[in-house]
């Protein structure tokens, strides 16, 4: 049996002379190992935690194990600032390693979240001995996809993580949660304390500041600039050689990120081991489960769906064994690179790429008489474009002082408003201000497995707004469950990077990505289409009048008459990848 020497509280100085404070599990003995690192701001201590197991089974297997609290959180010293401090940070502590008497100069990093930022963070900064990357549930993107979504600001993932992070236990911090949060500034609805974060000066409100000046900073750059250019892996994966093991969840909120890393590092990584070295595995798990399993909202997918079932840590340890050993690398790059969960037939499946190349695109196309959003609403999804009666357009209001509730849905992180994963969208789909279009149900089992797109042809009286898609399975018993939804903020909808407002009442093509899914509808089920114009607080309301959206007050919001087409000329669809059976 192998014996394991845990260093505690072990100190590891930064370029400004900041001391940082890592623990480190080696198998026992003087020896030069392959270092395992994990930088994280959640508190290298965690009783019992999912990564801890983990360094002791990495550790056994003979690897050094480090795990550091990042700068300025728990027992480091500094000041936290997300996302700027990791390249430089990541740097410094892979370079630290390297000198160490137990360090053969080989380093590997895992992890979650903003676990998985902090190892991307590091690979762009080009750390010392930094050779393979397993990050877990993270972004890719950390304007689009982490801060904002399709333009909009990703609120509840921001305020909830925002305030979580302050609440927790972290040496010198006060604790605060978002009840405290919301009666100091004596708030009557959420999205106001953006505002009020903008417009406050900087000593008025301690409690408030907890929130962190770069809190403020995402509110301040709501287009991509220079300041996610630096910060994001999107766009840069030619810069990087290392192989990578991206893992995440279908209900999970960096969903899009996991994918985009994996593909970005397969067709466009800078070196042959980046590209052949990149890994995806997706499981049926929102970003709560993706460490624990268990249900994601209503949908439980049974044992098989808990990471457990396929050894995760295990195969985060064979890919580590392959690029940080070199052990049995002609067998490992002989398996399959893709691994998903198939929700509905609640089986793992292993695929040679992603999206499947035997997927078939198919388009659906949205048709009704004008009545989508009544409650006998005529909405359908149709194989061929819509004629006759079909082609009548719909209308609805959107008054961002009534929005679209969230319910469900790839979210995260503490739960204030609505739990995460699949849920009951009967409430959202009884609205007047969301369309419905359905299929007919489907007579034999059919799989939907890739990409999700939504293509809208649609007006409005105002000259901005949002416009939201959620794809639904319908059950032949009657529930209505989500599957996957996305965002677009009109004054984006060209460029992420320039705001253009619209020409009222002029119709406009937008494109939604709805990121992807996997499942298999049994006979019976039938896919569906929510369109509407808000879903909050997942994201910001927009209130469509083209202002700031950060310091607008909600009485100036405006209501917007939409019109959603769908005739030959605006021909509205959704666009899935259905797999042949067998």
């Amino acid at each position: 049996m192998t014996t394991i020497t845990i260093d505690r509280n072990v100190s590891i100085p930064l370029r400004d002379g900041t001391l940082t404070s890592a623990d480190i599990y080696r198998p026992a003995g003087a020896q030069r190992l392959p270092t395992l690192l994990q930088r994280t701001p959640y508190n290298k201590n965690a009783s019992g935690g999912y990564y801890q197991v983990f360094a002791i089974r990495a550790a056994t297997a003979g690897y050094a194990v480090v795990i550091q609290d990042v700068r300025g959180r728990y027992n480091s010293g500094g000041d936290f600032h997300p996302f700027v401090q990791e390249q430089p940070d990541g740097f410094d502590t892979c370079e630290w390693i390297v000198a160490q008497p137990w360090s053969n100069g080989r380093i590997g990093m895992f992890g979650g979240s903003y676990v998985g930022l902090t190892q991307w963070q590091a690979a762009l900064a080009g750390a010392p001995g930094l050779e393979a990357v397993a990050p877990h549930v993270t972004a890719s993107d950390y304007h689009d996809g982490w801060t904002y979504q399709g333009g909009a600001f990703n609120l509840y993932f921001n305020y909830s993580w925002a305030t979580g992070l302050t609440s927790e236990t972290a040496g010198r911090r006060r604790a605060a949660d978002p009840a405290t949060l919301l009666f100091a500034a004596n708030l009557e609805r959420v999205d106001d304390l953006n505002r009020f974060i903008v417009e406050t000066p900087l000593d008025c409100d301690q409690t408030l500041l907890e929130l962190g000046p770069w809190y403020a900073e995402w509110i301040g750059h709501p287009a991509l600039d220079d300041y996610w250019d630096h910060l994001n892996v999107a766009g840069r994966y030619q810069d990087l050689d290392i192989a990578s093991f991206n893992s995440g969840g279908w209900y999970d909120v960096f969903l899009g990120g996991t994918i985009g890393n994996y593909l970005g590092m397969k067709w466009e990584g800078g070196s042959e081991r980046s590209r052949n070295g990149s890994r995806l595995l997706i499981g049926p798990w929102s970003h709560a489960t993706a460490s624990s399993g268990g249900a994601a909202g209503d949908y439980f997918p049974g044992a098989m769906g808990s990471p457990d079932a396929v050894d995760l840590q295990g195969q985060w340890l064979g890919f580590f064994d392959r690029w940080l050993r070199d052990h049995a690398a002609a067998e490992y790059d002989a398996t399959p690179p893709v691994s998903i969960f198939v929700m509905g037939e609640n089986r793992w499946r292993s695929e040679t790429s992603w999206p499947l190349e035997r997927a078939v695109t198919t388009e659906f196309f949205l048709g009704s008489g004008g009545r989508a959003n009544t409650a006998a609403g005529d909405g359908k999804l149709l194989r061929e474009r819509a004629t006759g009666a079909d082609t009548m357009p719909d209308h609805y209001l959107s008054d961002p002082r009534d929005p679209v509730p969230t319910v469900g849905g790839q979210l995260c992180c503490p739960v204030h408003w609505s739990p995460s994963g699949a849920l009951d969208q009967k409430v959202v789909e009884g609205r007047a201000d969301v369309l419905v279009y359905t299929t007919a149900p489907f007579e034999e089992p059919t799989e939907v497995t890739g990409p999700v797109t939504v293509i809208l042809y649609a007006a409005t009286s105002a000259i901005d707004t949002d416009f939201t898609a959620k794809l639904v399975d319908v059950c032949p018993c009657g529930c209505v469950r989500n599957l996957t939804d996305g965002i677009i903020r009109a004054r984006y909808r060209t460029s992420p990077r320039e705001a253009g407002f619209l020409t009222p009442h002029e119709v406009n093509r937008y494109e939604i990505d709805l990121w992807a899914t996997s499942l298999l509808l049994q006979p019976g089920h039938a896919l569906r289409l929510e369109i509407a114009s808000s879903n909050f607080p997942r994201f910001d309301r927009n209130y469509q009048n083209g202002g700031v959206q950060a310091t607008t007050p909600l009485a100036e919001a405006v209501v917007a008459h939409q019109t959603v087409l769908h005739d030959a000329e605006h021909p509205s669809r959704l666009v899935v990848q259905i797999v042949p059976r067998g």
